[in-house]
Parts: structure tokens; sequence; C-alpha cells
């Protein structure tokens, strides 16, 4: 589903002192339906290999192909479609909006592209939000939420638009260990119900170790 061959990306002026090269010739193969967990130090380029992937950010040489199609050549537009359709996005920080309720929350990627919802996404949004256990509080606001419901509800914000692939930053790392299992269960629940692919980066070897696959990112490449 995903192949990512010869990446390499650099920050910095190249050339000079300032240059400081993350990933040197890192290649991954994620087939559909996979979970994979990418580890490695603080600084290794573990966030920017995600970034990468969600083209949110461009390399500076290699390929990235969805489904074999290289999204290194496509236009804006189309970039943005591809963002929109294929990927679900989780941070460690579940950035909802505050002046929103909880299921308005998991909605909004769809308001950022029809001026309303249909009956049809209003369903998905309250399946998704019944399924992974967020049902009694879906008209409540972010700040009347637990840090564990936020970040769930993150997660049904990123399942909102059917991605083929979950790519998620660091999901469990701004909770406390009782909620960080629970997300755990969530995410492996989610590949295994909707069979959604999903990389996630992680600092935790519990989670890591829920993975079909867990790789370590050091000196630009990835290691098994």
């Amino acid at each position: 589903m995903i192949q990512i061959e010869n990446l390499h990306k650099s920050f910095g002026i190249p050339g000079t002192s300032s240059e400081r090269k993350v990933l040197e010739g890192l290649s991954l193969t994620v087939r559909r339906g996979e979970k994979i967990a990418i580890t490695g130090p603080s600084g290794s380029g573990k966030t920017t290999l995600l970034n990468l992937m969600a083209a949110l950010d461009q390399p500076d040489s290699g390929r990235i192909q969805f489904n074999n199609v290289d999204i290194g050549t496509l236009g804006e537009r189309a970039l943005d479609d591809f963002r929109r359709r294929t990927i679900g996005l989780i941070f460690q920080l579940h950035h909802l909006l505050p002046q929103c309720t909880l299921i308005e929350n998991v909605l909004v990627p769809i308001l950022a592209t029809a001026r309303k919802v249909s009956k049809d996404q209003l369903s998905r949004a309250e399946e998704i939000i019944s399924r992974i256990g967020l049902w009694e509080v879906r008209n409540q606001k972010p700040a009347e939420l637990s840090g564990g419901e936020c970040q769930r509800a993150a997660v049904a914000r990123a399942l909102i638009n059917n991605p083929d692939v979950l790519l998620a930053d660091e999901p469990t790392g701004a909770l406390d260990l009782n909620n960080a299992r629970n997300l755990t269960t969530l995410l492996t629940a989610i590949n295994r119900d909707f069979g959604l692919t999903i990389v996630l980066v992680t600092h935790s070897a519990e989670l890591a170790g829920k993975m079909d696959r867990s790789l370590s990112l050091n000196n630009g490449r990835l290691e098994s």
C-alpha cells in the first residue's frame, strides 16, 4: 500500500555547518492493514518521516507512493484531496477546538471542504463516537472531558473521512499510564475492526509491542 524509496531530508543550508541530515536513504514498505511502530531517539527524524508521508512536507529526494501513486508528482489541489481522502492524522496533543462540542470537533474535517454535513456523514460520526465509547459525552466541550476522552475524540476525528491509513505521532505521549493503555487498545481495535493501516511514532515500548512490526530510526534509516 505504501512504498517509500531512498528518502533523503535535511534541514538548514546545504553544504554549510547549519545543514543537518535527518533521513538518509530511508526505505519502507507498508502492507494494507498492517500496523507499524517507528521508534528511535528524540531528534532522529520520526516526526519528519510522518510529515513526509502525510505530504505536509517534501523530501529532498526519493519517492513516496500510496497505492502506486507518487505523491511527489501531485499538484497542490491534488495533494489536498490526497490528504483529505487517504490520511488520518493524530498528534500527541489533541488540538480539539475548545468552542465546539465533541461531535462538532469530529465533524471539523468535513466542514473544511463542505458547507454542511450530510445525514450519512452525521450518521458515520455518531457510529464512530459510539464505537470508541464516547457517546455519553458527545455534546460536551473539550474542557469538560478528560485527557483520555479528548485523545479518543481526536482519533474519531481522524477516522471521519474514512482514510486508508492512520498516521499517529506519539498518540499516548501526553496521557497517563491507564489512558495510554486504553488508547493502545483502541488503536489495535480500529486496525482489526476497520482494517485500517496504522503507522505510528512512539517512545512507548508497550504500544510498539502491540504493533505488527516495530522499526527503529537511527542514522537516517530504519532498522528492524
